[in-house]
């Protein structure tokens, strides 16, 4: 049983997709449990998969987070799931503590480094207490589980990183790919989230714009930081140059179109879009963030690692170097699609399957 508030989009939601598809077709029986119907769904799942809706999306407060945990707890009870995975942190201790009494073992997951997670004292609260039981906790990286070894003491964690997912497929919203002759054509993927560092990007952009006047930026995805954004945008006069569609469901026109893609987060679990752009070829720059693009990029063969990060001139520098320089361009994407063999959905797999075996007394 997969736990996780919804599929209305983000890595997580569509990583618990691919997740229960794999599972599915290994021959595993597999429920899906969400706080929201298919009505708010972004990513598709199978109508083969069992899914279980308890229409909680949306409700706060502690009485509420209560009836979510009891919510869960009749699930386990009435389909009695031997193991029951918790997508992101509120569902992982939700999901534990749901478990309580039950013959249920529980694998929670990270899917961002933990320290930079906005997490109110409540749940760091009840993730320092709830942790410990999990049959396993799960980080993307080994220093997001070196993180958790340090402030959660007596938790048994390992790393298992998301798979790519490749090759992509488009679906709807499809927004067309608008790139005129000669344009060269910077792409960035990601919710319009501060976190994202979208606002960095517009300023390292800035410096380098009118430099390289064939060069248009296009930033994919929606949230909260639309507005601002846009008003930067207008205020750097760069409304000729860089473009906000929103959220695409065509991504694949989108990789097979670009130049070059970069990645600005101040801070990343693993990064899925940095994944499919070195999968579709392409060269990539992002900031070394703690986490995340140090464990894909091989600084040097198919990408390049900008510090220190959030600083928008060593971004512009790489950057500019990079649209200067087509020979460099292409040396790095055409190692980039290695990735494909390094995160693929067999080698991923293989991590979950042995972990099954492990707890489940398989092996």
């Amino acid at each position: 049983m997969i736990v996780i508030p919804s599929l209305l989009g983000g890595g997580a939601e569509r990583v618990a997709v691919d997740l229960a598809t794999y599972w599915q077709r290994k021959g595993y029986e597999v429920t899906l449990l969400t706080q929201s119907d298919s009505g708010t769904d972004v990513y598709h799942l199978p109508s083969t998969i069992c899914r279980i809706c308890t229409h909680q999306l949306g409700q706060t407060g502690i009485v509420a987070q209560i009836k979510k945990v009891w919510a869960i707890r009749r699930a386990i009870k009435q389909y009695r799931p031997d193991l029951v995975i918790g997508m992101m942190t509120s569902s992982s201790v939700m999901s534990i503590l749901a478990s309580i009494g039950l013959s249920v073992k529980v694998i929670a997951t990270e899917h961002a480094h933990p320290p930079s997670q906005q997490l109110s004292s409540f749940w760091q609260k009840l993730r320092k207490m709830t942790y410990p039981r999990a049959a396993k906790v799960l980080a993307l990286t080994k220093m997001s589980a070196d993180w958790i070894h340090q402030h959660i003491p007596h938790t048994s964690v390992a790393v298992i990183p998301n798979a790519v997912r490749f090759p992509l497929h488009n679906q709807p919203p499809y927004i067309p790919v608008q790139k005129p002759d000669q344009t060269k054509l910077l792409l960035a993927v990601g919710r319009l989230h501060t976190e994202k560092g979208f606002d960095v990007l517009l300023n390292a952009f800035a410096q380098i714009a009118d430099a390289n006047n064939q060069w248009r930026l296009v930033i994919l995805g929606e949230g909260g930081q639309r507005q601002a954004l846009e008003d930067q945008i207008q205020q750097l006069g760069l409304e000729n140059k860089v473009s906000l569609p929103g959220r695409v469901g065509n991504l694949k026109d989108w990789y097979e179109q670009a130049d070059m893609f970069v990645l600005s987060s101040r801070y990343e679990g693993l990064s899925n879009s940095l994944q499919e752009a070195m999968a579709s070829g392409l060269c990539v720059v992002s900031f070394d963030c703690d986490t995340g693009p140090r464990e894909v990029i091989r600084e040097g063969i198919d990408g390049v690692l900008v510090r220190p990060v959030s600083d928008s001139k060593a971004l512009a520098e790489s950057l500019n170097q990079l649209m200067r320089d087509e020979n460099l361009r292409y040396y790095y994407a055409s190692n980039a699609p290695e990735v494909i063999h390094r995160f693929s959905a067999q080698e991923i797999g293989e991590k979950w399957d042995d972990l099954f075996s492990t707890l489940l007394g398989c092996q």
